[in-house]
Formats: C-alpha cells, structure tokens, sequence
C-alpha cells in the first residue's frame, strides 16, 4: 500500500492522515469543506511543532509529512489512486452510508475501505458496498499521533486477507493493533461509555461534584483523565451518539444515556470543541471548573 485516502479532516481526520503521511505514505486529505481543510492542516502542522520542540522529529521530517499530504474537496478525485480508504466524517449512520456507497463508486477495484467509526456496525455499512469483503473498521484513539491502540473491527463480511492486511499495515504506523468482532462499540467503547454516563448520573443524583467524580477515578483507580474531563475531550456531542447506537443495538436500559448529557449536548455544551462541557475551557484548553450547578 503506498496512497491512503482519508474523508474528514476533522479532529480524527487530520490525525489519521499526520500519522500515515509521517510514516511515508501518500495521503490525499478529502473533506467537504476548505476551511475544514486548512484549519486540519493547520492542526497537523502545530502537533509536528509540538514533536519538534520535544526533539521527537526534526524540521526536515516536518518538511517530508506535510509534503506527503495533498488536499482534495471532490471525493471522486481524492479517492481515485487510493489502496486505502480511511472513512472519518462525523459519527453519523446515514452521512457514512452515502459516503461509503460513493467509495465504492469512485475507488479502485482493489482498494479497501475502512471506517474509523467508534460505534457503528461495520457490517451494515458494508452493505451499501459491492465489496463488502474488503470493508473494515479502523478505529484509532484519539490523539492518533500519540495513541498506539487500533481497534481493527471485522464485518461479517470481512476476509482474512483484508484483516490481516489492515493488522499488519497498522504495524507498519507504529500502532498496536487489537482485532474485535462487530457488536455496538466494539471493545473501547462499549467498556468506556457506560463508565463516562455512570460518571454523569452520579454528578446528575448529586453523589459529587465534577472535580470530586474525577478525582476519585485519577486517584482511586489510577486513572489519567478523570471520566467527566475525558468526555469533554471526546466531544460530549460523540459520546450520546456511541451511546444510542449501544443503546439501540443492544435494547438493553443499561445504555441509555443520562438526561443530563442529552440536555448538555441540546445546549451546545458539548466539551472542548464547543468551549464548555463539565469543565469551561473559553480561556484556553486547560479544564476550569464550570461555575453553575449541573443539578
């Protein structure tokens, strides 16, 4: 494989595609938007400063991946001459549906196409394909750069040769790669979200406050993030969408998210990327607490 195509140069996006362009590969950055487009870019430049000022990388490696990295808004072009398709739009059913039926379309007989969905069945999105032998999930960790997890998520379709193509490429970016079957959120998640929206419904019943929920959880059981600042870091917004697809994949209460994350997320407060979620950053990225009651 040597050209990797990735859709979305969102946050998951521009971090897939810095890692493939860093490890030598041609990456063409497809998104809908311009603005989308240089504000990814933008992103992958600052965090190939950031290895640089920690001596990680030098300038000259700076230069090659960013010169790995071609940019595209038509989705048939910037698919074309792809061995690999890395699909990371929103987490939406119906949006990766018809951009999946697009791939197939425009990319190459031998290509495979991969979604980096965090929740959504692999097997159903293959559906939509003429391929769907050649259809998987790759679900990186966010930051992609730093993260080394890759959950490789097999379709009921999916080859042995498609699987142990995508294990082994992922080795070659320097990941651990983890194979797991198609169920709603997989491993990762379908473990960390219930975790995140039992964290909120103890803050909800008022149990404890927001630092208190995550100081428990860093201290008590040596936790990096505490849960309420990790789902502020996920997108508040992602983690009701991982948690209805569980929830209505699995009929099963135990996944329905807390009313306090539907209201937040209704609200606009959905973490970092909106500036404010259990934590307020409208000063910088570092976690203040919010000042109002969330009762």
């Amino acid at each position: 494989m040597k050209n990797i195509s990735v859709i979305g140069a969102g946050t998951m996006g521009n971090g897939i595609a810095h890692t493939f362009a860093q490890s030598g590969f041609k990456v063409s950055l497809v998104d809908i938007s311009q603005e989308n487009i240089d504000l990814g870019m933008a992103t992958i430049a600052k965090n190939l400063d950031r290895m640089i000022a920690k001596e990680r990388i030098t300038e000259d490696d700076k230069t090659s991946t960013l010169g790995n990295i071609t940019s595209y808004l038509d989705l048939k072009e910037g698919v074309s001459q792809a061995d690999l398709v890395v699909e990371a739009a929103t987490e939406n059913l119906d949006l990766k549906l018809k951009v999946f039926g697009d791939m197939d379309q425009f990319a190459p007989a031998h290509c495979i196409l991969s979604t980096n969905t965090s929740s959504i069945s692999i097997t159903q999105i293959a559906a939509v394909t003429k391929r769907p032998d050649q259809v998987i999930g790759m679900h990186f960790m966010n930051p992609v750069p730093i993260m080394k997890l890759v959950e490789i998520i097999r379709g009921y379709s999916t080859s042995d040769e498609v699987t142990a193509t995508i294990m082994e490429l992922s080795k070659q970016l320097g990941k651990t790669p983890t194979e797991v079957n198609d169920y709603p959120g997989f491993v990762a998640n379908r473990i960390l979200m219930p975790m995140i929206n039992e964290a909120i419904e103890t803050l909800y019943h008022g149990v404890a406050g927001v630092e208190e929920i995550d100081t428990v959880m860093k201290l008590g059981m040596a936790h990096p993030m505490g849960p309420l600042q990790l789902a502020d870091f996920i997108g508040l917004d992602v983690c009701l969408s991982i948690l209805n697809v569980m929830h209505e994949g699995f009929k099963n209460p135990k996944y329905a998210p807390c009313p306090l994350l539907v209201n937040m997320v209704m609200a606009g407060k959905k973490g970092i990327k909106s500036g404010e979620g259990f934590y307020d950053y409208a000063t910088s990225r570092k976690a203040e607490v919010v000042s109002k009651s969330f009762l």
